[in-house]
């Protein structure tokens, strides 16, 4: 349009829309989560309301910069479904999921924040409730016993899972093989640190076949050996993991083997697992069965059953039902 005198202030607004238009479609911002609550009776023989897998929310973008780079972010935090309060109110921090900021390209990802490490990150995928649920995931209370990921990282006490101040990269994936690392540049000055934490990881996914190995080591110099696997077949899937973990201060040691299994019918996955831990002299051992009924893509039924046989400690049945929504 050739733009005459009366025509410029037409000729600016249509410029501008050029302008901003093609910004708005290379950029994308979404919200997304769990919001988990169920009727349980724990392993302290307590009737609960209350969240069993945990509820999340997360704020999530990114924006193409051109040339196959790209800028991510995320910011999460996690809540308990029956009150609305936030996980772990007054210790953990408010974005205590994950708080990060990165660039994506062919080459991977890089991020810099608060987030879990490379081995917390990718260890869900090798027990049947996702390492997320107080009933029945042997993951949850046997896996990492001896080695917080950041020790001090909640204001000032342990963290299991995450680390402040990291680096968090994955790289693409080649021949089904996927590197990832975390670590942070800074040395924490509390008193018995003894270096900086970093997490390697070496995972393969390919057909049939999932493995893992990582390594883990925190500021106090507790270190963590984590190996795992899973074979899919048709309907069914069945995984095996083993965790060492050792604390430098007190030379505790963990040893902790799990066994997983599901089996998808229709609508319904049956779910079983067996964990045997050797903490020190102590053997402790957790079975536990369970169902998940999908009413749709995002919304589920399920029910939990977990027994635990600990050293020392008479043998305990927790059970419950609850629903799951993901958005």
């Amino acid at each position: 349009m050739r733009c005459n005198p009366p025509r410029l202030l037409a000729c600016a607004v249509l410029g501008t829309l050029a302008a901003t238009v093609p910004a708005w479609a290379q950029s994308s911002v979404s919200i997304n989560g769990l919001l988990d609550a169920g009727v349980y009776r724990g392993f302290d023989g307590v009737n609960q309301l209350g969240t069993i897998q945990r509820s999340n929310v997360a704020i999530s973008g990114f924006e193409d910069l051109g040339g196959g780079l790209k800028a991510v972010f995320r910011l999460g935090t996690r809540l308990e479904l029956d009150t609305g309060n936030t996980e772990g109110a007054g210790v953990k921090p408010f974005w205590h999921d994950e708080s990060t900021v990165g660039l994506q390209g062919s080459w991977g990802t890089v991020r810099v924040g608060r987030a879990l490490t490379a081995m917390w990150a990718q260890d869900w995928k090798f027990d049947p409730w996702a390492n997320f649920n107080r009933i029945a995931s042997p993951a949850w209370y046997q896996w990492h016993a001896l080695t917080p990921s950041d020790p001090f990282g909640n204001n000032g006490t342990a963290e299991y899972g995450r680390i402040n101040n990291g680096i968090f990269y994955d790289s693409p994936q080649i021949a089904g093989f996927t590197l990832r690392l975390s670590a942070s540049p800074e040395r924490q000055t509390a008193l018995g640190a003894t270096g900086r934490p970093y997490s390697v990881v070496v995972e393969y996914d390919r057909q049939a076949v999932a493995a893992m190995a990582a390594l883990e080591r925190n500021s106090l110099g507790d270190k963590n050996a984590f190996l795992a696997g899973k074979y899919r077949f048709g309907s069914a899937a069945v995984m095996l993991a083993h965790d060492f973990s050792r604390n430098a201060a007190n030379v505790s040691e963990s040893r902790a083997t799990t066994l997983g299994g599901t089996y998808q019918m229709g609508a319904t996955t049956l779910k079983a697992g067996f964990g045997h831990q050797r903490l020190n002299q102590d053997t402790n051992r957790f079975v536990s069965v369970g169902a998940d009924y999908a009413l749709s893509k995002r919304t589920t039924l399920y029910a939990s059953l977990g027994n635990k046989r600990d050293a020392h400690v008479e043998s305990r049945t927790a059970f419950g039902v609850g629903m799951s929504h993901a958005f």
